[in-house]
């Protein structure tokens, strides 16, 4: 029985998170004073105070998901945790599992996602682009509404979340078009997402270019603890690789339930959500009920998931 450690993406944050954490694990206030170093502003105290409208500000919110995660990786070794046969993260959340896996510093990683943050929210001109949920519908069926909602615009599926669960991206009234395809198609339900960038769609393929660019700059190395990618759902631990679909990530969708199918497959039983909230366990549920997923973000679920994995903690 092999494990990995999945580190979630945008919508895990919220004001407080690890506050339980903090007074127990030194290593938490410290990996905070580090990116607040970084960033020049003080990072905690805006994920614990807010506002949540500040929090949520996408070149925000990614290197405060980074931190976090981050913070629980370094704990998680302090209680005397083990490495996993595998890291895999969600869209932003892939940034985490890179440092986890030695890829990148992470100082580095922390510049990325904040330019990374800043070019997707200046790559679409506010209100120009939407998201959606959409909920009950086989994947084929979201593609296809999306190709018959399109019209010259852009919109797309985007994050294949779980079984019945895709997110759609584009224009915005291409996406308003898309969901109502998606309800003529029998869809539970077809909402908007409350976030201005529309992520992972071709829409980003401009800011994916000065990302390369970055990208170029910083010290990447091949990982040490094999990584399950966004873009392919495949295993990679080459530096040229991991970067290249780095790049690919921001404009291609997220194959999330073929990632968690590629960790089963690859004899992964237990996993460990790294960072703070439920998001990744939810869907694992969703996914594949021989995943047993557990959280770290505070100590009492550390230590079970320590005995899950008949680790010290």
């Amino acid at each position: 029985m092999k494990s990995a450690f999945i580190f979630p993406g945008q919508g895990s944050q919220s004001v407080g998170m690890l506050d339980t954490a903090v007074d127990s694990w030194p290593i938490v206030a410290k990996t905070f004073s580090e990116a607040s170093d970084v960033l020049g502003y003080d990072l905690w105290h805006l994920c614990q105070h807010g506002p949540a409208e500040d929090l949520n500000q996408t070149t925000v919110t990614q290197p405060a998901l980074l931190t976090a995660s981050i913070a629980l990786w370094r704990q998680w070794f302090v209680a005397g945790g083990q490495a996993p046969d595998y890291v895999a993260g969600h869209s932003l959340g892939e940034y985490s599992a890179l440092v986890a896996a030695e890829s990148l510093n992470f100082s580095d990683a922390i510049k990325l996602v904040q330019l990374r943050g800043e070019l997707m929210q200046s790559a679409v001109p506010a209100g120009e682009g939407k998201m959606a949920a959409i909920l009950g519908l086989e994947d084929e069926d979201v593609i296809a509404a999306c190709a018959e909602a399109a019209n010259g615009d852009v919109v797309a599926a985007v994050n294949f979340n779980a079984p019945g669960q895709v997110v759609i991206a584009g224009s915005a009234a291409a996406v308003d078009r898309a969901i109502e395809a998606c309800k003529s198609r029998g869809a539970r339900k077809a909402m908007p997402l409350p976030v201005s960038v529309p992520s992972h769609c071709a829409l980003m393929k401009g800011a994916s270019e000065e990302l390369a660019t970055a990208l170029d700059n910083v010290d990447f190395n091949d990982a040490v603890i094999p990584v399950v990618q966004n873009v392919t759902a495949s295993v990679a631990q080459d530096s040229d690789t991991l970067k290249a679909n780095l790049v690919k990530q921001l404009y291609s969708p997220v194959l999330w339930t073929d990632t968690v199918r590629k960790l089963v497959a690859s004899d992964v039983r237990i996993a460990v959500e790294c960072g703070p909230g439920k998001v990744l366990a939810g869907l694992a549920k969703r996914i594949d009920r021989d995943l047993s997923v557990y959280g770290i973000d505070e100590p009492d679920a550390l230590n079970k998931a320590a005995e899950a994995l008949g680790q010290k903690a």
